[in-house]
């Protein structure tokens, strides 16, 4: 019966409003007072009934809640036979209610937007050559999917035949299509603008970066913040506070409707959801713009932010270097070129592709007893011989001797700007490298606005030489940077800006940097989809677009300024209505509860605002 009438209290919110306006309008027209005060006598004892039995629930547990003083004051004006109050405050409170969760569900309509873009079906190549269409549930990895023109992605995978253009909007935020042709990845959710394609799953179900994307702002809705911690608190402690207040009221002057008036004053409800509806509109517009911020605790902490410190490659600069200059020592160098490509087919760093492009065709050999060094390269055993393919330190660690020759080489490749890879085969250095990764195209400008944002440094660490990560350092105009620094190395200078009291954000790949993403306040990952970005980091940069930083940033300073908002027009609220009532006449029961329905109106509107936030200059500031 308890669970019936909760279910009814829209109708029952109607039926409240019905009877009431009946009541006035048979006062108004037949001056009938019999049906004004029935109609208004059963409205009252309707709308009471579901704030009754949710207050009931609320001392059930030991929380006293704002139904608690509600159902007081009702009782309270029932004592005093003052039905008109009693039936008008109990109509409002419901079809606040109501408007509350009408306006909340708006305020999620972002993230559920993000779940309605699921594909439900795919067309999965049978046995009999047939491509038949099947519910999304069914395919598993490496099946072979079509998909045809308008048609949603419906796993991730790649590209196996045919070519089209792909909107990944759900994906990065960027609606702009991108070309599809043999062997490129797609992912679930985006939409084939144009073009036929055939894909092989890599990942299906949950295991799908749009599965995961959905997953985690859900989840992000979960955490509490410092602030919303607080206001927990502060509830829980403030609403036994009005009751004793009332209490304290009636003792002293009798007056009965003062201390009813002062429990419907002092509900708390607008402070209660000002900074939770915030927070949900700043999580479902990041979520659309393909920027994952992964609870309100991050939103508080990344809008507070000074420092953010960059990884270089990948991050900065594009990711996909090219062989520069090369030099050679020695003889038998195509020998060694192959035991080279060998080792760095072995390694998934992006200065290994530019080198196995550099080589070419060439002859591979098995490579046995890899060991990764971090932050220095490989040492292998090939055809017999040990290989040691990284930077100076791993030269020296290997006691390389590195000639005058050599050390003049270096030194002039790596003031070129070069990342330096050097080869060596039994103890003899016998290939230097000069390797050259572009600065990120807008990367400066980016600098820019997040400077305009208020950060005060702009950080770069690098396990490059000093001599590149400068002239990137210049080109940018950064604060700081500092190179030849192993991941441990990184982490320790981030645990020394947060010992100082700086706010730190490190930006990388979340890979090879993991030990400085945890070392940071946040952590942001250029996702690229990769499962390691998605899961290490506080904030996600979709697709790897650098360009989002700035409307993360912004947004997260945005989401904060609308909790303080929310907060001030809930407290704000509660004086003037207490000003009202202690030293003016025109605050009573009634106009209590509907201007403390409109408080709570006012922040979910204002928390709204957020999902149709945009930066533009007159954010930046």
């Amino acid at each position: 019966m308890l669970r019936f009438i909760l279910s009814k209290k829209n109708t029952i919110a109607l039926i409240c409003g019905i009877l009431i306006a009946t009541a006035f309008i048979s006062r108004w027209t037949l001056a009938n007072r019999d049906v004004f005060t029935w109609s208004l006598l059963v409205a009252s004892l309707l709308g009471a009934a579901p704030i009754a039995i949710q207050a009931y629930q609320a001392l059930r547990v030991k929380v006293v809640s704002i139904d608690v003083l509600v159902t007081l004051a009702v009782l309270g004006a029932f004592l005093i036979r003052n039905y008109e109050e009693a039936a008008i405050v109990t109509f409002l409170f419901l079809f606040g209610a109501y408007l509350e969760q009408r306006t909340l569900n708006q305020t999620r309509s972002a993230i559920r937007e993000l779940t309605e873009m699921a594909p439900e079906s795919a067309l999965k190549l049978g046995e009999n050559g047939a491509f038949q269409e099947v519910d999304v549930d069914e395919v598993a990895v490496g099946d072979i999917l079509l998909v045809k023109t308008g048609a949603k992605v419906p796993v991730d995978g790649t590209v196996v035949s045919g070519e089209g253009y792909v909107n990944e909007a759900s994906i990065t935020g960027e609606s702009v299509p991108v070309g599809k042709e043999k062997g490129s990845k797609v992912y679930a959710g985006t939409i084939l603008d144009n073009g036929t394609i055939q894909i092989v799953a890599d990942r299906v179900g949950e295991d799908t970066t749009f599965a995961k994307i959905i997953e985690l702002v859900e989840e992000a809705q979960d955490p509490k913040s410092e602030a919303e911690r607080f206001i927990d608190r502060f509830a829980r402690y403030y609403t036994p506070a009005v009751l004793v207040i009332s209490l304290i009221a009636w003792l002293f002057t009798r007056n009965v409707e003062l201390a009813i008036t002062i429990l419907v004053l002092g509900c708390p409800g607008a402070l209660v959801i000002g900074v939770p509806v915030s927070n949900v509109a700043g999580i479902g517009n990041g979520a659309r713009q393909g920027v994952l911020l992964k609870g309100s605790e991050v939103i508080t902490d990344l809008s507070r932010l000074d420092t953010i410190v960059f990884d270089k490659t990948g991050t900065l600069t594009e990711g996909n270097p090219s062989v520069a200059e090369t030099k050679y020592y020695g003889a038998d160098i195509e020998e060694v070129l192959g035991y080279l490509a060998s080792v760095e087919r072995e390694s998934d760093h992006p200065l290994a592709g530019a080198v196995l492009e550099e080589i070419g065709e060439t002859t591979f050999w098995p490579v046995e007893n890899t060991e990764v060094i971090k932050g220095s390269g490989i040492v292998a055993r090939v055809n017999g011989h040990r290989i040691a393919v990284g930077n100076v330190s791993l030269m020296e660690k290997e006691k390389v001797e590195l000639t005058a020759e050599a050390r003049a080489d270096i030194a002039r490749f790596a003031q070129s700007g070069n990342s330096l890879v050097l080869t060596a085969v039994d103890g003899q250095l016998k290939v230097l490298m000069g390797v050259r990764d572009r600065v990120r195209s807008g990367a400066k400008e980016v600098l820019q606005r997040l400077r305009k944002l208020g950060v005060k440094n702009l950080v770069m660490l690098s396990g490059d030489n000093q001599g590149t990560v400068e002239r990137v350092s210049q080109e940018l105009g950064l604060t700081e940077a500092h190179g030849n620094m192993l991941p441990e190395d990184k982490a320790e200078y981030i645990k020394g800006l947060v010992e100082k009291g700086r706010i730190v954000a490190f930006v990388g790949d979340g890979v090879n940097d993991s030990p400085a993403l945890a070392s940071a306040n946040i952590g942001i990952a250029m996702g690229g989809g990769t499962d390691v970005a998605i899961e290490t980091s506080d904030v996600v940069l979709m697709n790897s677009d650098f360009s989002r930083l700035p409307h993360a940033l912004g947004l997260a300073k945005a989401t904060a300024r609308n909790m303080k908002q929310n907060i001030a027009i809930a407290v704000g609220v509660v004086l003037v209505l207490l000003t009202g009532l202690l030293f003016g006449d025109w605050v009573n029961m009634t106009v209590g509860m509907l201007v403390h329905e409109g408080s709570i109106l006012a922040v979910i509107l204002n928390g709204m605002r957020l999902l149709g936030y945009k930066l533009n200059n007159k954010n930046e500031r």
